[in-house]
C-alpha cells in the first residue's frame, strides 16, 4: 500500500471515529426545550435520540432517571406525576464520557398544556388585532402563559418524528403579538381563574380542511378520504399531482407575449410609472372607496387596477410618525405615498397598516397611489374597514372619491378552476403527519379546535369528519377521553333578509351535533363575526367562551353555565311548535329587544317563512298563523343571521339549529 493510499485510509478511519461521536450526540424533540410547560398530575414521556445502545441519565427536581436507546437510537422514559410549579431545570447526559454530550433544559414550568389547532382563525395572532386590544397587549405580563407555535409543514408521504424548529415564548407585551389571539384569550382566562402555568401548543394552518388533520388510521372508515389516501400512496399518481404538466402558452408570459408581468402592466411599463409624482394622470375614472370595482362599472375583470387620490396635508402632520390604514384589499397591493412605496401585502386577509417615513409627507398636496392585483372574484377595497392617514394625532379620512385606471387584464386560463394545484396541507393526513404526530407523546390537558370554513363546500360530511378527528386524537394520545373544545363558525358574508339555504348554517348544525360525542364543548360565536371578514377581530369572546367550556369539562366546575341555550327537542302543539333547550342558565332572554328574531317555520312542504317566537319559561313557542300544520323550525339559519338574539341570562348566545333531523 503506497503512502497516498495509507493516508486516505487513515483519513477514512478518522472520519468514522468523529462521525460516530457526532452521531452519539443527544438530541431532543423541539417541544422539549427551554421554557416548556409540562402537564401537571400526569405521567410524562420524555424522549429523544442518541447513538444506539447509549445509556442516559436524566435529572429533574432532585430525582434521577435512566434510559437506554433502542436499535434506532431513540429513547423514552416516563416521569411524574408532578404538581403544578417551577421553574425547574432538566439535565440529560449520555454516558459516553463526552463532556459535551449533555443537554440542560432551563425554566421548565408544570401546569396545564392545551393543543390548539385548526385553520386561520386559530392562526390569527395578537398583532393582527392590536388596534382592538391595545390595553390587553400593554398589560400582557404573564410569564406563566407560554406559547409554542408550530411552523407550517405538510407531507402526505410519511409520518414525521419531530416538528420543525420552534421555541416556547412567555407572554409579555412584545412576545404576545406572536400568540394566536383566540388561544391567548383562552389561556389568559384559565390562568386568571386558576393561577397555574398554561402552555399553548398552536398547531394551525390557514385555509386547511379538517381531513388534513386526521391520521390515516383515523380516516379508515371515511370512505372517500381513505380511498384518496390509497391513491396518494401511488408514487406515479402523487408525482403527477405534485408536478403537473401545464399546457404551453408558447412563451414565458401570461398571454404568450414573452414579457414579464411588470412589462405587461401599463402602469409599470411606460416611461413614467403611474405611482411617480411626475406622472400626469389622464383617462382615469371615478371610484368611491371603499368598494369593489365589480360594483362600480368594471365587470368580470381580473388583473391589475391602479387607484390614486390627492389629499391636502396640514403642516401640523408633517415630520411626524405617520401610518396609512387601507383596511383590507382583495387580493394583493402595493401602496405608494408621494412616489415612495410604503407597504405591500400579497394576499387579501391581513389588515393594511403601513408606516409612512417621517420626512415623506409635505404640507399641502400629497398623492396616494395603490396598485391592486386580483386573480379571482371581486377585487377592491373591503367595505366597513378603516381607511385613513394618521400623523401627529390627526387623521385624514380617505373614504370618498378616488380615481382608477386598469393597468392589465389577465387572460382567463384555468388549471383546475383558478390556478389551484396540489397542496399536501389540503390532502387527507397531510398535516397530521407533520404537525400532530410528532406531538402525541407530549402529555396534554385537552384540545382546542377552531376550524370549519374550509369545509363549508361540503357541510354534510363535517360532523363525521370532526367526530373522526376527536376519536383519532384521543386514541393517539392514549390519555382517555381528553376534553375537546371547539368554536362554532361565526356569522359571515352578506345578510339575507328572507329565509334561505346556507352552507355555513349546515356546517354549524354539524358542529352542534358533535356535542353528542362525550366530553366535548362548543363555543357559540354567532355574534362574534364580521360580514366582510372571514377573520373577525373579536377573538376575546371566542377564547373566553372556549375557556368556559374548559372550566366545565376539564376543571370540574359542574355548576358553571358554560354555553348559551342548546336545542334539545321540539313538540307540535295546536299549530305551534314548542322548543326546549338545555343550558338555559338563569333563564332565556331576547337580547336587545322584546321580540325574538331569526326564527323560521315550515310545514311538510318545507317552504320557510319568518315566524313569531316568544319565551315561555325555559321554552320558546314558535308559530305563524299562515302555516296551519307546522312541522319544522329553524333558528339563525343563514350565513350571517343578523338580529339573532336568543341568549341566556349569563349573556351567552343560543346555537343556531334546525328541527328537521327529528323527522
Amino acid at each position: 500500500m503506497n503512502y497516498a493510499a495509507r493516508h486516505l485510509l487513515l483519513l477514512f478511519f478518522i472520519y468514522l471515529f468523529f462521525a460516530g461521536k457526532a452521531g452519539a450526540q443527544v438530541r431532543l424533540p423541539h417541544l422539549i426545550s427551554d421554557g416548556m410547560v409540562l402537564q401537571r398530575d400526569a405521567k410524562l414521556k420524555i424522549w429523544g435520540w442518541a447513538a444506539p445502545g447509549e445509556k442516559l441519565r436524566i435529572d429533574l427536581d432532585g430525582k434521577h432517571y435512566r434510559a437506554v436507546t433502542d436499535a434506532s437510537g431513540k429513547w423514552m422514559l416516563v416521569i411524574g406525576p408532578l404538581k403544578a410549579g417551577g421553574p425547574y431545570t432538566m439535565s440529560i447526559r449520555a454516558s459516553d464520557q463526552n463532556a459535551g454530550n449533555q443537554i440542560l433544559i432551563r425554566d421548565i414550568l408544570v401546569g396545564d398544556v392545551w393543543f390548539c389547532s385548526g385553520q386561520s382563525n386559530m392562526v390569527v395572532n395578537m398583532e393582527r388585532v392590536k388596534e382592538k386590544y391595545p390595553d390587553v397587549i400593554a398589560a400582557a405580563d404573564y410569564p406563566q402563559i407560554r406559547n409554542f407555535f408550530i411552523p407550517t409543514i405538510s407531507d402526505v408521504r410519511k409520518v414525521y418524528d419531530d416538528l420543525p424548529p420552534g421555541n416556547w415564548q412567555a407572554a409579555d407585551p412584545k412576545t404576545v403579538l406572536n400568540f394566536g389571539a383566540a388561544s391567548f384569550f383562552f389561556a389568559k382566562a384559565l390562568y386568571s381563574r386558576y393561577h397555574i402555568p398554561i402552555g399553548i401548543i398552536n398547531s394551525s394552518v390557514g385555509g386547511t380542511p379538517v381531513q388534513a388533520w386526521i391520521s390515516e388510521q383515523g380516516l379508515k372508515d371515511v370512505a372517500s378520504y381513505s380511498a384518496r389516501l390509497v391513491r396518494l400512496k401511488d408514487t406515479a399518481f402523487l408525482n403527477g399531482l405534485m408536478h403537473p404538466v401545464r399546457p404551453s402558452n408558447g412563451a414565458g408570459g401570461r398571454n404568450g407575449s414573452g414579457r414579464s408581468p411588470e412589462q405587461m402592466d401599463k402602469g409599470l411599463s411606460g416611461p413614467v410609472k403611474w405611482y411617480d409624482t411626475s406622472y400626469v394622470a389622464s383617462g382615469w375614472h371615478p371610484f368611491w372607496l371603499p368598494g369593489y370595482w365589480a360594483d362600480q362599472g368594471v365587470k368580470g375583470l381580473n388583473g391589475v387596477v391602479w387607484f390614486r387620490k390627492e389629499i391636502d396635508v396640514p403642516a401640523a402632520m408633517v415630520g411626524k410618525p405617520a401610518r396609512l390604514f387601507l383596511g383590507r384589499i382583495v387580493d394583493a397591493d402595493i401602496a405608494y405615498v408621494n412616489g415612495v412605496q410604503v407597504g405591500a401585502i400579497t394576499y387579501q386577509y391581513p389588515p393594511r397598516r403601513y408606516v409612512v417615513p417621517d420626512n415623506l409627507l409635505k404640507a399641502g398636496k400629497n398623492i396616494i397611489v395603490v396598485r391592486i392585483v386580483n386573480n379571482f372574484g371581486k377585487g377592491g377595497f373591503v367595505p366597513d374597514k378603516p381607511y385613513f392617514l394618521d400623523a401627529g394625532g390627526e387623521k385624514i379620512d380617505l373614504r370618498g372619491e378616488w380615481k382608477y385606471k386598469v393597468g392589465q387584464v389577465f387572460e382567463l386560463r384555468g388549471f383546475g378552476g383558478g390556478g389551484g394545484g396540489f397542496s399536501a396541507q389540503n390532502e387527507p393526513s397531510g398535516l397530521y403527519n407533520t404537525m400532530v404526530a410528532p406531538v402525541i407523546d407530549y402529555a396534554l390537558k385537552g384540545f382546542v379546535w377552531y376550524q370549519g370554513e374550509a369545509n363549508t363546500n361540503k357541510p354534510g360530511e363535517y360532523g363525521e369528519l370532526l367526530s373522526a378527528l376527536i376519536a383519532d386524537w384521543r386514541a393517539k394520545w392514549q390519555e382517555g377521553e381528553l376534553p375537546f373544545i371547539y368554536a362554532q363558525l361565526p356569522n359571515f358574508m352578506e345578510v339575507q333578509y328572507s329565509p334561505s339555504e346556507s352552507q355555513w348554517a349546515e356546517l354549524r348544525e354539524q358542529q352542534l351535533r358533535v356535542l353528542s360525542v362525550s366530553n366535548t364543548g362548543m363555543a357559540v360565536t354567532i355574534d362574534a363575526g364580521e360580514w366582510n371578514d372571514i377573520h373577525p377581530l373579536d377573538k376575546k369572546d371566542v377564547g373566553e367562551r372556549m375557556a368556559l367550556a374548559a372550566e366545565k369539562l376539564a376543571y370540574g366546575d359542574a355548576a358553571l353555565v358554560a354555553s348559551g341555550p342548546i336545542y334539545r327537542s321540539a313538540d307540535v302543539e295546536e299549530g305551534k311548535i314548542v322548543i326546549s333547550f338545555s343550558s338555559v342558565g338563569g333563564g332565556l332572554m331576547a337580547k336587545g329587544g322584546v321580540e325574538l328574531e331569526q326564527f323560521a317555520i315550515a310545514g311538510a312542504d318545507k317552504k320557510w317563512v319568518w315566524a313569531n317566537a316568544k319565551i315561555d319559561g325555559d321554552k320558546v313557542i314558535v308559530w305563524n298563523d299562515e302555516v296551519g300544520h307546522p312541522l319544522f323550525v329553524r333558528y339563525a339559519w343563514a350565513d350571517n343571521p343578523e338580529g339573532a338574539n336568543l341568549y341566556n341570562r349569563e349573556g351567552l348566545p343560543a346555537s343556531p339549529f334546525t328541527t328537521e333531523k327529528d323527522h
